[in-house]
């Protein structure tokens, strides 16, 4: 059976670039701490892919640190400063909602002393809380929700839609390698040039102090090389034919099932990503029924898989419970085709007929 790998959300393919990158970086023995020649060489190769972090990012190098992924990089908010309440986007990946502090944002209004953290583009429907030029200057919650920082999480925008952290607003961003085709296990914290924190990990000092033991100088280097692939996907357009290709999906779907609702479609989304909604139909029996046809696609973020139960993000969204649990996630890549689109659209509304005549 031909597999068609549709949840780039999850995770990317790992990247050419990167692969070649990791396999280089195998061959260095030095210790990046280390002073003589052979921990120099690891040294500047950690240093060259976070230039090529920054580069993708949109900030200087000197304000990326290196972490074992967004996750990781989120924890920042679990030790904040004494007062520092934290609010957590109602529809955030569970690495930032995990952190909330307060029941009442956002009717309470945020002031001095606080953290936002958002998603800036959602990873189970692919909606962009905020067109990112909007961002600079402006809070996303009206002229009351004020705070001293703003976090994002830019897992899923970076290297699709054009961001930098530098025009962003932000405080701080996190992203992990392998959503942009680098391999799994290594992301960045992004801390804005000026701003304290205390360490995520201490020891031995690395990565400025802020996240102390020995660099994963192989994930770094696949991170590096991966960053700076996607960075050139975007400015190559990359990505518009991707979503031409999603918009193709939505009409093949709606064509042949024109009851399904497609969330966030009319606004801003990433290019890659279609959530649809079949009411009754559970998300993880789609799942299933289309992996057993040949089709790799999700109910949901993979960092909740194996949980059976309705969409916290599609509830916040204001669907109810039944809706909430028949999404299916579809999220596409450079790599995919015109005919990938096509059978798996054909498969999926042959599957939802059945299902339609069985609820009969």
């Amino acid at each position: 059976m031909t597999r068609t790998y549709l949840d780039y959300n999850a995770t990317a393919p790992l990247r050419d670039e990167a692969r070649a990158a990791m396999v280089a970086a195998m061959d260095l023995v030095g210790n990046p701490s280390s002073v003589h020649a052979e921990g120099r060489a690891a040294k500047a190769l950690v240093e060259n892919a976070r230039a090529q972090v920054a580069a993708a990012v949109g900030c200087a190098p000197s304000e990326v640190i290196f972490t074992s992924g967004a996750t990781e990089a989120a924890q920042m908010l679990a030790h904040p400063r004494p007062g520092h309440d934290v609010f957590v986007q109602d529809t955030a990946h569970d690495a930032l909602f995990s952190h909330l502090k307060l029941s009442d944002w956002p009717e309470r209004p945020l002031g001095p002393g606080h953290t936002l953290a958002m998603g800036l583009a959602n990873s189970e429907t692919g909606v962009i809380t905020q067109p990112p030029e909007q961002i600079d200057g402006q809070w996303p919650y009206g002229d009351t929700a004020r705070a001293d920082w703003l976090l994002l999480d830019v897992t899923q925008a970076v290297g699709r839609i054009p961001f930098a952290f530098s025009w962003s607003g932000a405080d701080f961003a996190i992203l992990s390698a392998h959503k942009l085709g680098g391999p799994k296990g290594v992301g960045a914290l992004i801390v804005r040039q000026g701003v304290d924190i205390d360490p995520l990990t201490t020891g031995g000092g690395q990565e400025m102090g802020r996240r102390s033991g020995t660099e994963n100088v192989i994930g770094i280097a696949g991170f590096g090389a991966a960053a700076e692939a996607a960075a050139r996907d975007l400015a190559d357009g990359a990505w518009d034919r991707v979503a031409k290709l999603r918009d193709m999906l939505e009409d093949a779907i709606a064509t042949g099932a024109n009851n399904t609702i497609f969330v966030g479609k009319g606004g801003p989304r990433l290019p890659n990503t279609s959530c649809f909604v079949a009411p009754g139909w559970k998300g993880e029996t789609q799942v299933m029924q289309m992996d057993l046809a040949g089709f790799a696609v999700s109910a949901g973020s993979a960092c909740s898989s194996g949980k059976v139960r309705a969409s916290r993000v599609l509830r916040a969204m204001g669907f109810d419970d039944i809706a909430a649990a028949s999404a299916l996630r579809v999220s596409l890549g450079t790599a995919t085709t015109e005919d990938d689109i096509l059978r798996f659209a054909e498969t999926w509304l042959a599957k939802y007929m059945k299902f339609r005549a069985r609820a009969a």
